[in-house]
């Protein structure tokens, strides 16, 4: 320890013990914990007690005060715990008997601090540390602390009950280190005893009628084996595993979401690789579970890399069920083959949705958002069903756009319940958004699936690219029912559904803008210009994804729709100029962000307006950044600018066509010419007062863009080798008024020869090495956190403190 920290803690211990004093906050105690364990971890705890015993005095006083505050007492608990998780210090405590005055029953267990849940945690943290060899198992059994841990699982406190489940599997992990480490026997006879007390409570637990015991003995079990995956973890498996079959014969089954979180657990484990009696187990809970409860469970299974196939094609039906329901009560009449053997909706299912609004909701939510998850991994199961979960999104739109004619009675409830809902249309455009983006081999599609007579078969569907020749050139896929749901939406008097329908577009947009069918449809309907009518809607996220939208279908030019062929840049143009003026004046953040984004994307790709005048766009554009408020919009508009830096230096990798395509050593003549340029369009100026931004991220970002300027300008010279030595004066005082917060004044007209030397005479790399540091670094020290401790409660005689 330093010593000048030796020196303060004994006045620090006396402030902690005395009542009259004002006790520390939480987060200095926090960091003084943190401190202890960072010192106890790089040395000896005996020697750091026998060299500093005022942490000795500090915890028997706290212990013989009669009131003694909470936070101090769990802050000494905690800090014993670290002490003795070191065996000779564990001793040189126990001598004095201060661990049993700490954590037997003679210490704060019957005292009135013990209903303070602080104290309890304390506690349960201070074991923890503790706990971490053979005498620590010893000197929990002697002192009752197990029994207490057993007690605190029901605890009201969510935090204490979860840090006791967490201190019994800890518990029981050390107590099967060592010699019981191999095979040991699943009757238990060879365990030792700490470890047969904990898993007879667990038992006891699991046998119980009460739903809050059998929930705590699962959720011990699920991270026991999350976190040990020793041979014991079989025997454990091998002599529970009976009684956790039994919860399935109960109705209904208790603590359903931890059974799950257990199967799932051990499935993932090495028993599960080792147990086939696993899999039936399994596939007994999908069959007992009701619907919303078995569907993460199938989830679960299906993400799993060594299972069964019967297994996979049972989980796999139950998330397809509610779907398969919705498609059967959207039946006009018998339609293509539709989803695998065995998703069909039973019973159950269809029970479930005529329960109740909540039900019906939850369950038809739950089951998109699982398969939107499956969609995306590459284990999802094969052939994966893509044209009838598109039919049953579809269906589910037009359920809830209510233009969906049902011909049974669960149409006509589905009618009833989705009529509207904004949370299932979000999740079916979720959905149907994710489904655009890949959609596996062609062979892994039966040939007669189809969406609708005449359409692509499976991936054709949904790949970006040249339109199949059976698309219809009027519609494509199923479009002519999409469109209209996507204009109410746009219309809706919901911000939410407002703002979901505008970036679903943007996705679809993004996948599908070079298909002639889908732009064909698009163009045909009102869907564009209500986009471009949400740029003015008083809801700030709104106007946000409408800028982003409206950019999308600009970059694919389906954000114009002329009247004729002439002239198709005018509408264009004033796209770029309203989303010009939403940056200069937009009162919210977002929606300007939104733009800056939006233009960023306009420079890499060549868009058409940037390509007109590519130095008057960066110009315009930074100039307004350089006004903004919002530190992410002037990030951005950096961002903006090393982009236009790269394409004028020709970076491999630049999309735009009209950059300037110099050689990667460009010759110092060149490299004039692109320095002018950046002069023009006043780059440099936008980016020096963004290196001294009160904001480190856009500093970070400025130094980082001038770093690369510098670094490729150095190989070839420089400008100012060809003349006389640049005026770099008014420059250089420019910036010192700018890095005092002077920031009013322009730098004026700039050469590149000055700008350049005043880049080299510059100290990027030391600066950027500054800006990476925290913004405490100078004073975030032990003695500084011990200075400020002091200093409020006035011991140091001045205030020293240095607001870290």
């Amino acid at each position: 320890m330093d010593p000048e920290c030796s020196r303060l803690l004994p006045a620090l211990c006396a402030v902690l013990v005395d009542p009259r004093q004002p006790v520390a906050d939480d987060t200095c105690l926090e960091k003084l914990l943190d401190w202890f364990k960072t010192v106890t971890e790089a040395g000896p705890s005996l020697l750091l007690l026998q060299e500093n015993p005022c942490l000795v005095e500090l915890l028997f006083r706290v212990l013989k005060a009669h009131d003694p505050r909470p936070r101090v007492l769990s802050f000494s608990l905690r800090l014993a715990g670290l002490f003795a998780a070191q065996e000779d210090c564990f001793q040189y405590l126990q001598q004095g008997e201060l661990l049993p005055m700490l954590f037997g029953e003679s210490g704060p267990l019957g005292g009135a601090a013990w209903t303070a849940p602080t104290v309890r945690s304390g506690w349960l943290q201070g074991l923890r540390s503790l706990a971490q060899h053979p005498g620590a198992l010893r000197f929990l059994a002697d002192c009752g602390a197990v029994d207490t841990i057993f007690s605190l699982q029901g605890d009201s406190s969510l935090f204490v009950a979860s840090a006791a489940g967490q201190l019994l599997v800890h518990i029981l992990a050390l107590a099967m280190r060592g010699p019981a480490e191999g095979h040991p026997s699943p009757q238990g006879c060879d365990w030792p005893a700490c470890a047969q007390k904990i898993v007879c409570h667990v038992e006891d637990s699991l046998r119980s009628t009460a739903t809050l015991q059998v929930t705590q003995a699962l959720n011990v079990l699920t991270t026991t084996f999350g976190h040990c995956h020793s041979p014991w973890t079989q025997g454990l498996w091998v002599r529970l595993s009976p009684l956790v079959a039994c919860l399935l014969e109960k109705d209904p089954i208790p603590a359903s979401h931890s059974l799950v979180d257990l199967l799932l657990s051990v499935a993932r484990s090495p028993v599960g690789s080792s147990d086939c009696g696993l899999w039936e187990t399994l596939a007994q809970t999908l069959s007992h579970l009701s619907p919303t409860q078995a569907g993460p469970l199938a989830l679960g299974i299906l993400k799993l890399q060594d299972c069964p196939q019967a297994l996979k094609t049972q989980a796999f039906g139950v998330l397809l069920q509610p779907l398969a329901c919705v498609l059967k009560a959207a039946a006009q009449a018998p339609g293509p083959p539709g989803f695998p053997e065995g998703a069909t909706g039973d019973s159950i299912t269809v029970d479930t949705f005529l329960s109740s609004k909540s039900a019906c909701v939850g369950l038809l939510c739950q089951a998109l958002a699982h398969l939107e998850l499956l969609q995306l991994l590459p284990q999802r199961p094969s052939p994966w069903p893509q044209a009838p979960l598109l039919r049953a999104a579809v269906a589910i739109l037009r359920f809830c756009h209510g233009s969906a004619a049902p011909t049974s009675d669960v149409g006509g409830h589905l009618c009833a319940v989705l009529a509207g809902c904004v949370r299932v249309q979000r999740a079916a455009l979720d959905f149907l958004g994710t489904l655009s983006q890949g959609t596996g081999s062609e062979e892994g599609l039966p040939g007669h699936t189809q969406v609708a007579p005449g359409l692509p078969q499976g991936p054709q569907l949904l790949r970006p690219g040249p339109p199949h020749p059976a698309v219809p050139r009027r519609y494509p896929w199923p479009l002519q029912e999409l469109l209209p749901v996507l204009r109410k939406r746009l219309c809706s008097p919901c911000w939410e559904a407002r703002d979901s329908g505008l970036e679903f577009l943007t996705q679809v947009t993004r996948h599908w803008g070079g298909q002639a069918a889908f732009r064909h449809a698009l163009l045909a309907s009102e869907v564009p210009e209500l986009t471009g009518q949400l740029l003015r809607d008083p809801e700030s996220y709104v106007r946000a994804s409408a800028v982003t939208a409206t950019g999308q279908l600009s970059s694919w030019g389906l954000y114009a729709t002329p009247t004729g062929p002439e002239h198709p840049e005018v509408q264009q143009e004033s796209l770029f100029t309203e989303l010009l003026h939403i940056l200069s004046t937009d009162s919210e953040g977002f929606p300007r962000r939104a733009v800056m984004h939006v233009f960023t994307q306009w420079l890499k790709d060549g868009h058409a307006d940037v390509a007109e005048d590519l130095e008057q766009f960066v110009a315009r554009v930074l100039q307004a950044a350089s006004q903004d408020l919002d530190w992410e919009v002037r990030a951005q508009g950096l961002e903006l600018a090393l982009v236009f830096l790269e394409q004028l230096l020709g970076q491999p990798g630049s999309r735009c066509p009209y950059a300037v395509a110099l050689p990667e050593a460009a010759p110092p003549a060149t490299l004039a010419q692109v320095l002018q340029a950046l002069c023009r369009v006043q780059l440099f100026e936008f980016a020096l007062r963004a290196l001294f931004d009160c904001d480190r991220p856009v500093a970070q970002k400025s130094c980082d863009l001038l770093l690369f300027l510098k670094a490729k300008a150095t190989p070839c010279g420089g400008p100012q080798e060809a003349g006389a030595s640049p005026d770099v004066v008014s420059v250089e005082a420019a910036l010192q008024r700018w890095q005092a917060g002077e920031q009013g004044q322009p730098l004026g007209e700039l050469e590149p020869e000055a700008v350049m030397a005043v880049l080299r005479s510059m100290d990027l790399e030391g600066l950027r090495g500054m800006l990476a540091k925290s913004s405490d670094h100078m004073e975030k020290s032990p003695q500084s956190l011990l200075q400020d401790m002091l200093a409020t409660v006035g011991v140091l005689g001045e205030n020293e403190a240095d607001c870290y």
